[in-house]
């Protein structure tokens, strides 16, 4: 099997594998009601039941290039996707739920999706401009697209915190490869973390108190696939930072929001070594 879609528990460090695919699929969403896990594969979106767990192809319309950064909306009645069919560069849509035509938000690309504001009026998403990757906003409805930040290096993987007064990131923009923190309306970025490893793809909990992020070992280049790699956990009461899970993943393992609803869980993706 080429990958393995699984389940932590944090109570009990506990790894429940979902499903096993020869496909290679990537980057689970949870739906807000826990019922079902959301993920990509072959440029397509599939729902995973977690009581009968199999791949349901979703409906996308014309929309059939979905990368890797797709979510669904506080309120379960939207998914957002991150397809290149119409434009040849990625570029944000939204589409019902159940799966349906997609509407395109962002009129600039390419731009990536990461982030939903908890009251579901905001997009947060990371875009290529002149040359530069930089972050930005913009509302549900489409509109013009709010700049938050950019320069000095490669910026990645906006989440909201669940109050929607933060947005994290990675970046390099200090050097290395680090996780950040930006006001969610604009203001000065601050560094979390800082240490030799290269670290991605923050996603806070839902109850606020801890960050889960991606750390690839020190030299990596960028976000490969099939990497040693390590699931993380920063505590933002104190500051320390453990290690959850060492895996064979990466690149599809933890893009999107993954965290179960009510923050006891999470969903992720492992490979196998021999997948290529």
């Amino acid at each position: 099997m080429k990958s393995r879609l699984c389940i932590y528990d944090m109570a009990t460090g506990a790894v429940d594998e979902v499903l096993a695919s020869p496909r290679l699929i990537e980057a689970p969403n949870w739906t807000p009601d826990g019922a079902a896990l959301i993920v990509n594969g072959e440029g397509r979106l599939f729902r995973v039941p977690l009581g009968a767990p199999d791949l349901i192809e979703i409906a996308t319309g014309p929309a059939v290039r979905c990368n890797n950064d797709h979510g669904i909306s506080p309120d379960g009645r939207w998914l957002v996707i991150s397809d290149s069919t119409e434009t040849g560069q990625s570029c944000i849509y939204l589409l019902p739920m159940a799966g349906g035509a997609p509407r395109r938000v962002t009129p600039e690309v390419p731009s990536w999706w990461h982030g939903w504001s908890p009251d579901g009026r905001t997009l947060a998403y990371v875009g290529r401009r002149d040359g530069g990757f930089g972050l930005y906003t913009i509302g549900v409805d489409g509109g013009a697209e709010r700049h938050l930040v950019s320069g000095g290096g490669h910026y990645d993987g906006p989440d909201y915190a669940p109050d929607g007064q933060w947005i994290w990131f990675n970046s390099d923009r200090g050097g290395s490869m680090e996780l950040w923190r930006i006001p969610a309306g604009g203001g000065e970025p601050e560094q979390m973390t800082e240490d030799d490893r290269v670290n991605w793809f923050p996603h806070p909990a839902p109850d606020g108190c801890s960050v889960l992020y991606l750390s690839y070992e020190p030299g990596t280049q960028g976000h490969p696939r099939d990497r040693d790699v390590e699931l993380r956990l920063l505590d933002l009461r104190d500051g320390s930072v453990r290690t959850l899970l060492k895996l064979f993943g990466g690149q599809g393992t933890i893009n999107v929001p993954c965290w179960s609803p009510d923050g006891s869980r999470f969903a992720f993706v492992g490979y196998a070594r021999d997948a290529g």
